[in-house]
Formats: C-alpha cells, sequence, structure tokens
C-alpha cells in the first residue's frame, strides 16, 4: 500500500486571527477524520516571519494532532535545527515521544532563508557547526545521563519511550548533509529524488562504519488535491497552489533541490508542470503513486473545500488502495 500523507502548513495570507484560530482548529478535525480512515502520515513544517502566516511552531501543532489522533504519525519536516536550543528540543521532542507512544517524527534540516537565522540573530555562516551541535546534543540528551554541553555538565529529563531514541532523520540535498547524517548513524531524508546523493550517503556509512538508511522521495511526489471537477476546481482555486507555489519559488536559490519546486507563473503553467495536481479520485487511483501526498489547506484554501478534498480522499481513494 502506498505510503499516504496529509501535510498541513496553516497558511493563510492576510487572515485575522479569528480565521487562523478556525482554520488551526480545522486541521486538527481533519487530522482525526485522516486517523480514523487509515491514513499513515500528517507532515507539517516550520517558517518563521512569513507575511502569509505560514506554520512557525510545528512541535506545537504536533503536539496537538498526536493528541487528536490515535494511530497516524506525525511528521515535523523539517525542523530547522539550528534556530533551536538543543537542550530544550530535547526536552520538546521526548515529551511527545511519551505522550504518543513515538509517534512523532523528526526531520532536522538547516534551511533555506538568511533572513529567519538573522530574524532569531543566529548566524547563517555557523549553520553548519550549529547542526552539528543539535544532532550530537539531542542524541546524547535522550540517553538521559549526564554529558557536556558548552563546558557545563548537564542532563536532559524526561528521557523518551522510543528505543534507542525518537525517529530523527537528517535532512538536505547537499553533499554536507548526507555525510552528518551518515557520521552520526542517522537516517537520511534527501528534499528530493536525488539516487546520487543516496549512493554518497551509503559510502559515508563505510567510510564512518555506522549504519543508516535512506527515506528517498519518489521520483514524482506531487502535492494533491481531489475533486469531482477539476477543471472547476483549478479555476476556483487554482490561485492558492499558485500564492504556495510562487512562495516558495521566492525563498529558493538556485541551487537547493525540492521535490516541490515550481517555475509556474500563472496558474495554467502551475497545471501543465504537474508538481500540484487537482484529481478526480479515479485519476488519484490511476497515478499508481508510491507516495500520494494529499495538500488539502494549500495556500489559504477554503476550510470547506479542503474538507471536501481529504473527504474524497479518505472515502473513494484510500479503501481501493488496500485491496
Amino acid at each position: 500500500m502506498p505510503v499516504t500523507v496529509v501535510r498541513f502548513n496553516l497558511v493563510a495570507p492576510d487572515a485575522s486571527p479569528a480565521a487562523l484560530g478556525v482554520r488551526y482548529r480545522a486541521a486538527l478535525e481533519m487530522a482525526a477524520y485522516a486517523d480514523e480512515h487509515g491514513v499513515t502520515t500528517v507532515q507539517t513544517e516550520e517558517h518563521h516571519g512569513a507575511e502569509n502566516n505560514w506554520l512557525p511552531s510545528p512541535f506545537a501543532f504536533a503536539g496537538a494532532v498526536l493528541g487528536a489522533t490515535s494511530r497516524l504519525a506525525v511528521t515535523v519536516s523539517a525542523v530547522i535545527g539550528p534556530l533551536h536550543d538543543p537542550l530544550r528540543l530535547a526536552e520538546d521532542i521526548a515529551v511527545l515521544d511519551l505522550l504518543s507512544g513515538g509517534r512523532l517524527v523528526t526531520v532536522a534540516g538547516i534551511g533555506y532563508r538568511p533572513q529567519e537565522y538573522a530574524r532569531a540573530g543566529v548566524d547563517w555562516k555557523l549553520r553548519g557547526r550549529l547542526q552539528d551541535e543539535l544532532l550530537e546534543t539531542l542524541l546524547k540528551a535522550w540517553t538521559g545521563e549526564e554529558f557536556t554541553y558548552r563546558g557545563r555538565t548537564v542532563r536532559v529529563t524526561p528521557r523518551p519511550c522510543t528505543e534507542p531514541h525518537p525517529l530523527l532523520l537528517v535532512g538536505g540535498s547537499s553533499p554536507a548533509a548526507a555525510r552528518r547524517a551518515a557520521r552520526l548513524g542517522l537516517p537520511f531524508f534527501p528534499s528530493a529524488h536525488l539516487p546520487e546523493l543516496e549512493a554518497y550517503y551509503k559510502e559515508r556509512l563505510v567510510e564512518y562504519g555506522t549504519e543508516g538508511w535512506v527515506m528517498m522521495p519518489a521520483a514524482e511526489t506531487p502535492l494533491l488535491h481531489l475533486a469531482e471537477d477539476p477543471d472547476r476546481a483549478w479555476a476556483t482555486y487554482g490561485e492558492h497552489f499558485l500564492h504556495e507555489a510562487r512562495t516558495y519559488a521566492s525563498w529558493q536559490s538556485a541551487d537547493i533541490r525540492s521535490a516541490v519546486r515550481s517555475a509556474a507563473t500563472n496558474v495554467r503553467e502551475l497545471r501543465d508542470e504537474g508538481v500540484y495536481r487537482i484529481l478526480t479520485p479515479d485519476e488519484c487511483v490511476a497515478q499508481g503513486l508510491d507516495s500520494l501526498v494529499l495538500h488539502p489547506l494549500a495556500g489559504g484554501m477554503p476550510v470547506e473545500e479542503g474538507r471536501r478534498s481529504l473527504r474524497l480522499f479518505c472515502e473513494s481513494v484510500l479503501p481501493r488502495l488496500t485491496g
């Protein structure tokens, strides 16, 4: 059966606090509905200071989703590691691991927006060193034993329940990210379908004498929306997808490789490109994708339209995937 993911970043341009509250609570209701119908994963992410209200606090949202569900995993993909205090992040993840029985998955990246580092007062040039420190600290902290951190002896409690530690992957699209993951014996999550980087990671595992694995995005990992009439849906809601695509494009430099990278400048180009796809249930099943990522609230999508998309996915697609 394919992996099934419902993604939430809670983007809502120009939304009032009241409207955002409605949107956040709807996302939790949708997550609970997805859980009841057998969706594998809810995915969320982190960005700061975005004018369109992109979610800045993924672990708070993850905790709410974990509390509203009982089976699905919640993946934070990705946390911008160098922007976080390592000890506090170790505590937050340990608590969520205990509360959820091990259903939290964390992908640690370094981000690609210098302005987020400037906003946090963190030196962009030190991001690699800070990421190394963060990952090393998390692994030591979760043992529950004392260790040396920035010249002092510390201990982090409580210990998480997952052995040997909560699932932690290193994300990225660079050789440096692959080396970092291999050196620490952590699984690697490339940000796009990059077989050459997977091979490089496996070579580094041999070099360092560590063990690990790769969670590689499929060659095609489009963001999906379900509708009975895709033509009408594109005409009515295409601007929401375009808003998100253009936001990503404005943030990502030429050397960034991403499964959701788009060069579209209008809705027609976006539809033709195929990074975002609005499909009928029959079309969705016929895609034959290894990973189905539903994005029901993309780019400020109206909540009721998001609910319709999720309902079609759960009631008209999922039963046909399980056979």
